[in-house]
This record gives structure tokens, C-alpha cells and sequence, in this order.
């Protein structure tokens, strides 16, 4: 198991994967790095890049976005990153797309495009920890009131809530 992404060595050993080939062949800079860890391969895209990324897994044959979530490492920068879980039923591989997302300008592009089902998930992570997801159809919040001032998976929010 690696600690520490390490994208020669994984891509020596994975390369072969429908979804870095893919990567690879259409967009090469999109793929910063690249990891295998716990028995699934993790992706690390350049946030411009996202959207043509799920649309080029897809493409290889992954077709089920499991999740979309996000990782708070406040102080370090980049602050966030959003993740994507993505299955293959076909190939019974998963994927996971890792995007590192700056707190200055904490967006990334939608992929609901892509994956329709991605809009509620996107609004999850929106609403708790504040990433606009540029081109998303509805974001607006969705578990807190409209009201509520801030984000409250954010690590920096206070625990009794902004008075």
C-alpha cells in the first residue's frame, strides 16, 4: 500500500487502466498525479480539467458516479479538495477523481453534463463547505436553511455557530 501518491510508479503499474489510458491519450495535463491505495485507484485532476475528465472515464467504461464529497485540510493549501467516486459494473473497477481546490477561489466546473445524478451531491458540498460548482443548473442549498450564514463542514467554522 502507497502512503504518498507517486504517479511513475502507478502509472508503470496501472497504466493500463481504461481510465489513465483515456486520460492520458486526450488530455495529458489534466492528470496531476496518481495513486493506487486500499485497493482503488485515485486520480488527481487539474481543477480545469474535470469535466473532460469524467467525461473521458465515462467514456472508458465507468458508468455509475457513486459520490461526490469533499476534504476540508485547512491551514494547508490548497484548502479543499473535491472527490468523485466512480464505478465501473463492466470492468468492477472504481475510480476516484481527486480535484485540489484553492480556498482563495474555492469553484470547480459542475459535471452534472456528465452525470445528471451529480447535482445533488454537488449541492451537498456547496452548501457545507462553500465550493460553487461553475455551470451546476440549481446550486443553492440544500440541507441547511437559506438563511444560515456560513458552512458548517468547514473546519475553520465555529462550533456554536457565527452570532
Amino acid at each position: 500500500m502507497q502512503d504518498a501518491y507517486d504517479k511513475a510508479a502507478v502509472l508503470a503499474k496501472y497504466g493500463a487502466n481504461p481510465a489513465i489510458q483515456a486520460i492520458q491519450a486526450a488530455q495529458p495535463d489534466a492528470l496531476l498525479d496518481a495513486k493506487f491505495d486500499r485497493g482503488e485507484l485515485t486520480l488527481k485532476i487539474a481543477r480545469e480539467h474535470i469535466r473532460a475528465a469524467a467525461t473521458l472515464v465515462q467514456k472508458a467504461g465507468y458508468n455509475f458516479l457513486e459520490d461526490v464529497t469533499c476534504v476540508d485540510y485547512y491551514p494547508l493549501e490548497p484548502r479543499f479538495q473535491v472527490i468523485y467516486h466512480i464505478l465501473s459494473h463492466r470492468l468492477k473497477a472504481r475510480v476516484r477523481l481527486a480535484v485540489p481546490v484553492e480556498s482563495i477561489d474555492p469553484e470547480v466546473d459542475s459535471i452534472t453534463p456528465v452525470w445528471p445524478s451529480a447535482d445533488f451531491y454537488e449541492r451537498e458540498v456547496f452548501d457545507l463547505f462553500g465550493i460553487r460548482f461553475g455551470g451546476h443548473p440549481n446550486l443553492r442549498r440544500i440541507m441547511m436553511p437559506d438563511e444560515w450564514e456560513g458552512h458548517p463542514l468547514r473546519k475553520d467554522y465555529p462550533v456554536e455557530g457565527y452570532r
